[in-house]
Parts: structure tokens; sequence; C-alpha cells
């Protein structure tokens, strides 16, 4: 029994080191002076590099399980947990000054962040709906609290009462799905439920009426239509950084528990939830880049952009098939990676007492710094899905696995949507070459921003290059974790 209790905690070692490491960043808040934040900022780095470390450490192409097969440790949860610390600790880069001039470069800011890490690690390794549960309301729980962060900004408050309010009523649609496929299955263990679903097939009715619920609140989670109200209304109210992270990582986390319950758990009702994955799909890619040419402000324009790539992801998910699902776990890691420059150059030309959150501020940005005007049009093209970027491949391979599913009249209005949304991307690459600086003077950024805001820009088109070193390790992850 003690070995038994000694070998789960050992596989559960990168999300206790984070947990105690987020606590160690909160105490130690309390006993620096404001100037000596830098130790804040170092000990969050060091969280992180020592979480890769561990889950690196342990790294197999087994699938392990921990707690009574509640928690599970696949190829599929190592790699998104890698792919996580990165963008948590880009995030954290990108955010240091911005932080800083808004007096929010304190403690909380940085343990709500590890807080929210461990909530999507717990997602990402969840094999039983309970603890799916408990790893998204940790997660929402620190969003929540990130979003009201700034608490003298009344934009602020309200998108995080939205937020909560919102957030809870998902909360519970999923909630009450999972207690309609216990009633059916008699269990929240997801290779239960398949098992039992494959070899008694039980009440259908209860069982599509939890499938919706459970439908509807991963949707909420994604950004989905028609769960999409919170986003826009978030993205513009919270501060940049946070927005930064709301659009970024979770989306991974999400992502992991989508394919874990509907991928594996509820396999066998395939049928019946790929159509739910159409109907969002088509209506994602269609409200968002109709929407997204209608805005001003650059974050709600970001926004609905946002709405729409989860469109492209569902694509994937929606094909049911291996390639279908790696695809789609390419798109989502591409897709971080395209949101967290881009709003790190929306930060980099914030002010202390300046937003830079609408389109007109881009203008002349060739004018003002001529580097970072290319690395924006690198990040633009690749959002657009324009070839040889990164965000082209992604695109490609999603809409090639739903075509190969069956989905071809819908394939091709996802182009067809997809050559619409170009629209509002070159719109922005047309304001920073073609129109006079409406902003004087230089940008100031720090050395380490620099090289890391170059390094992540330019990856969006080394890969997009030779894609298919990362399109191997996303299929190697998916079919270890479904094998």
């Amino acid at each position: 029994m003690n070995q038994l209790i000694q070998s789960d905690l050992f596989l559960i070692l990168p999300e206790i080191f984070v947990l105690s490491m987020a606590m160690v960043v909160l105490m130690t808040d309390l006993f620096i002076k404001p100037s000596s934040r830098w130790i804040i900022f170092a000990l969050s780095q060091f969280t992180l590099l020592g979480g890769a470390y561990l889950t690196g450490q342990h790294f197999s192409h087994e699938t392990q399980f921990a707690f009574s097969n509640m928690f599970v440790r696949d190829g599929l949860a190592d790699f998104l947990k890698m792919i996580s610390y990165i963008g948590t600790s880009l995030i954290f880069f990108y955010s240091r000054s911005y932080m800083k001039d808004r007096d929010l470069y304190r403690g909380e800011y940085f343990a709500l962040v590890l807080f929210a890490l461990l909530g999507m690690m717990i997602m990402i390794s969840s094999h039983n709906m309970l603890l799916v549960y408990m790893g998204l309301e940790l997660l929402s729980l620190c969003l929540y609290s990130l979003t009201a962060l700034d608490r003298d900004n009344q934009k602020a408050t309200e998108s995080a009462i939205k937020y909560f309010v919102l957030g809870a009523l998902a909360s519970g649609l999923l909630l009450y799905g999972m207690s309609m496929i216990y009633g059916a299955t008699s269990s929240l263990d997801l290779s239960v439920i398949s098992t039992t679903l494959l070899s008694h097939p039980t009440d259908h009715a209860i069982l599509i009426l939890g499938l919706v619920f459970v439908v509807a609140g991963l949707a909420f989670k994604l950004g989905a239509v028609p769960f999409q109200m919170w986003v826009p209304d978030v993205y513009e109210g919270s501060p940049s950084s946070i927005a930064m992270l709301i659009s970024s990582v979770p989306k991974l986390a999400a992502f992991a528990i989508t394919l874990r319950i509907l991928g594996e758990g509820l396999q066998s009702m395939m049928v019946d939830w790929k159509q739910m994955m159409l109907i969002m799909a088509v209506l994602s890619i269609g409200i968002g880049n109709i929407t997204a040419i209608a805005q001003t402000n650059i974050k709600r324009m970001y926004a609905y952009s946002t709405i729409s790539h989860i469109g492209f992801i569902l694509f994937g998910l929606m094909s049911g098939t291996l390639n279908g699902y790696a695809s789609s776990l390419f798109y989502v890691v591409s897709y971080m990676f395209m949101t967290l420059v881009s709003f790190g150059i929306l930060m980099m030309m914030s002010r202390k007492n300046f937003e830079c959150e609408l389109l007109e501020d881009f203008k002349g940005l060739n004018k003002r710094n001529p580097w970072y005007a290319f690395l924006m049009l690198i990040t633009m093209l690749s959002m657009a899905g324009i070839p040889p970027t990164i965000g082209f491949y992604a695109k490609f391979m999603v809409l090639q696995a739903a075509f190969d599913a069956g989905f071809a009249i819908f394939v091709v209005y996802a182009v067809m949507m997809a050559l619409i949304g170009m629209f509002y991307y070159m719109r922005i690459v047309k304001l920073m070459y073609f129109d006079e600086p409406k902003l004087k003077g230089k940008l100031d950024v720090p050395m380490d921003m620099q090289w890391i805001l170059s390094a992540n820009a330019l990856a969006l088109l080394v890969i997009g290059l030779v894609p298919h070193t990362f399109m191997q390790a996303t299929t190697q992850a998916v079919a270890l974790s479904l094998h």
C-alpha cells in the first residue's frame, strides 16, 4: 500500500512542485520590497523550468495511471505540459514591462498564473470526470481573479463579473451533463464509461442529453459559437497581459479534456457529437471571421479571430480520426504561439499612460520600427493561413482531415471564410506599411523581450517551412494517448 502511494506521488511530482512553488512565490512577496520583485519573476521562471525538468525526466511512451485511474500520465499529457510551461514562461517575459507600468507587477499575479497552470496540468492529465471538473474550476477561478486584478479599472471589473457569471453557468452545464453520464454508466472513469457504452448499450435518451450538456460546457471553455458571448468582452476589458493568458495556454487544457472525454470516454457516441461539432465549427468560422471585420478595437478583433480559429480546431476533432486529432493538436499549439506574439507586440507598443488597443495605433509602425513591423507581418500572415507560415500548414492539415472524413462541402465553406478572414489581418499590414504614423517616438523595449519576441515570431516562419517533425510529434502524442 505504501509503495503504491509512493508510485502515485512520483507520477504527480510536476504538479506537486508547481503547487509548492506557487505558495513559495506568494509568501516571498510578503517579505520583499517592491524594488526587489525581480526575485518573484526569477522564482516563477524557475518553477516552470523545474516543472519541465520533472516532466521530461520521466517522459515515457507508456501510459501510467495514479490514484485509482483518476490521473493519467501519457505522451499527450507530457507533450501538452511541456508546451504549457513554454507558453507560460513567454507570458511572464512579455508582460513584465506592461505590468510594471500599471503597478500590477505583484506576487499575486505570478501566484495566480502558476495556480492556473496547475489547474491546466490537472485537466491535461485527468482520466476521471471528477478530476476534470476540479482542474477546470481551479483554472477558472484563477482566470476570474486575474481579469479583475486591476481593481481600479471599471472595464476590467465588469469583464470579470461577466466572465464569472457565464463561467459558472457553463460549469453547471458541464457538471449536469457529467451527472447524467454517470447515471447512465455508473462510472466517472473514462475507460469504464467507454467499455460500458460498447458492451452494454444503455438508455440512449439520458446519454444524449448528458452529451449535449457536456459538449455545451466544453464549447464555452473553448469559446465556440453559440457559447462565445464572453470572449470579446473579456478580451477588451481585461489588461492585455491577462487577455494574452486567457487566449493562449488554457486552450491546450480545454483541447485535452475535449479529446479525452469525447475521443476516449464517449467514442462510441461519435455519430452524435460529430453533428454538434460540425454545427459549432461552421458557426464559429462564419461568425468569427465576419464579425471581426467590423472591429476597430484590436483586442476585440483578436477575440473574434480566436472564435474562428476554434472553429478550425473543431474541424479536426469532428473528423474522429487519429490524423484529425493530431492536426487539431498541431493547430492549437500553433495558435498559442501566434497569439503570444500578437499580444506581445501589442504590449510592447503600450506605455505607462497609453493602451495600444485600436487598429489605428498600428499606423506607420514600419517607419517607427521596421523590425517589429516585420514580426507583426509574419504573425498576421500566419493567422490568416498564408504560406509558408505555420498557420497555413495548420489550416491545411485540419481541413484535409475533415475532407478525408467526408465533410467536403464544409471544407470548401471553411476555405471561403478563411479568405474573408484574410481581409482584417491584411488591414493591419496595410496600416503598418502604407499609413503615416499616428504616434511618434521610438519603441523602447527590454533586450531580453526583443530577442524572445523575435525568436517566437521567426519560429512561426521556420516551422512553417519544415512542419513535418512537429506534426510527427503531435501524431505520436495523440497515438500514445488513444491507443
